[in-house]
């Protein structure tokens, strides 16, 4: 099976060769900048003139938005734009006009309705000191070292790592796996090299084949399964928070830079400055690194996993969890399982946005109207079930894989969207794939015993 995956290393670099990947990053904004305020005095002029009543035909013409329109715009102007430019590489130049492209591309799709997700705005210039510095190398020497302390970029030589590259070596070597491309980047005052990979991955199989956990998400634990296991939420941004504090007060108290008078930051609040990112990677490491190794050790061990389809947007309008939720990490969880389940050979099945998993009792499937956020214990009225909330929805979860199977291939009794809990016989219609007439469940749904309101997806290998 093959995949794209990334492996990331940090780097140690001398201070000529950050002086040499700095230029590189340079280079990425000159061209971006260049190409942005091409295209936007186009758009700006044919704007005016179409308030002076400017035919169609008559307007200054449109510059195209695509890579290789702007790279040959771009070469024909770089000797007078910088005429520096045969001191970095080209992918250099490349890379800032890439990102312009996929910016305003991203930007029509979004006006014209064709691209999902939130509104995408018009692309902004980059600033020296509040961008980024990165740089992307697709072509050119691009390799491992075999000593695996040390890896070879174009223009920019040998550069030594901080980690081993055994990993990466071991994939390379052996003929599984072939780089792509490299991008260098500074990180939390840290620089970092990562590759992008497509690796011939082994078929795996998880330890339990059979088995299905379900898995709810939330602050108090980080994550509930339905095998009773309780997995503690490190809360790694409120353990910093005191010390973020501390080296927050100390910047506002340094010199820093003013746009308005062109006042530049001084050497104290610069190195403030860098505290600062440095303590709010470290959450950032720690953060990722328990949730790699939860999805990790959830993959490999179960066959099917259930998640919820959280709307954590929705879910950060709440001033007083919208911080710990951030601090958690949903949506970070959720995409790793998405794609760990197929490199294990397990799937993810995620249950619709308004499947009342908390509000159904596990064990008679009866459904509350109202269950309020202070209630941490589920008791059922039904069937005299007490259980604690995020594990009566976990073993809800669960539940849900059993329906899947049941109901064959695709999607099970879509919700819809009247955003209502609809109480215990009532099943939700079911649309067909393609289709806009609703179809009501088979006999095979109520036979189950378990909720049919719910919408399930399947990540496959």
């Amino acid at each position: 099976m093959k995949t794209i995956q990334a492996y990331r290393f940090a780097l140690d670099l001398t201070p000529g060769q950050e002086r040499a990947v700095l230029a590189h990053a340079g280079a990425a904004r000159v061209a971006y900048n260049w190409a942005l305020a091409r295209v936007k005095a186009v758009m700006d002029q044919r704007a005016a003139e179409r308030s002076y009543g400017v035919g169609d035909d008559r307007l200054t013409p449109a510059v195209s938005w695509s890579l290789p329109a702007m790279r040959k715009a771009w070469n024909a102007a770089k000797p007078a734009v910088a005429p520096w430019w045969p001191e970095v590489s080209k992918e250099a130049f490349n890379t800032g006009l890439d990102a312009l492209a996929r910016g305003l591309a991203n930007w029509a799709g979004s006006r014209s309705g064709t691209r999902a997700g939130r509104l995408v705005g018009f692309p902004r210039f980059r600033s020296r000191r509040r961008s980024t510095p990165s740089v992307r190398f697709t072509t050119g020497a691009i390799r491992v070292e075999p000593d695996r302390r040390h890896v070879v970029l174009p223009r920019l030589g040998q550069l030594k790592v901080h980690e081993s590259t055994r990993k990466l070596a071991r994939r390379v070597e052996a003929g599984t796996a072939r780089i792509m491309s490299a991008t260098v980047r500074r990180d939390g005052g840290r620089w970092h090299v990562a590759f992008t990979v497509e690796v011939e991955r082994a078929e795996r199989s998880p330890a339990r084949p059979d088995s299905v956990v379900g898995v709810d998400v939330g602050i108090r634990h980080l994550a509930v399964l339905s095998t009773g296991e309780l997995v503690p939420n490190p809360r790694h941004l409120v353990g910093a928070r005191s010390r973020l504090r501390a080296l927050g007060r100390t910047l506002s108290r340094r010199q820093g830079p003013d746009r308005r008078t062109g006042r530049r930051p001084s050497n104290r609040w610069q190195r403030a400055s860098a505290r600062l990112g440095r303590a709010h990677a470290r959450v950032a490491r720690l953060r990722r690194d328990g949730l790699h190794k939860l999805t990790s050790r959830l993959t490999r061990e179960h066959g099917t996993v259930v998640a919820e389809d959280l709307h954590v947007a929705g879910m950060l309008a709440n001033r007083r969890l919208a911080r710990h939720i951030t601090d958690a990490g949903f949506a970070e969880l959720r995409r790793q399982l998405a794609y760990k389940t197929g490199w294990n050979g397990g799937r993810l099945l995620v249950a619709d946005r308004w499947y009342p998993s908390s509000k159904t009792c596990s064990g008679c499937g009866a459904v509350k109207t109202k269950l309020a956020l202070s209630e941490r214990e589920y008791r059922c009225a039904a069937c005299g079930l007490v259980i604690d909330r995020d594990h009566n929805a976990a073993r809800n979860l669960a539940a849900l894989a059993v329906e899947y199977d049941t109901a064959g291939s695709g999607p099970v009794a879509a919700r819809g969207a009247d955003q209502k809990t609809r109480v215990r016989g009532q099943v939700a219609a079911k649309r067909e794939p393609g289709t806009a007439t609703p179809v009501r469940p088979g006999p095979s749904h109520r036979k189950a015993g378990l909720p049919t309101v719910c919408s399930l997806e399947r990540t496959e290998r």
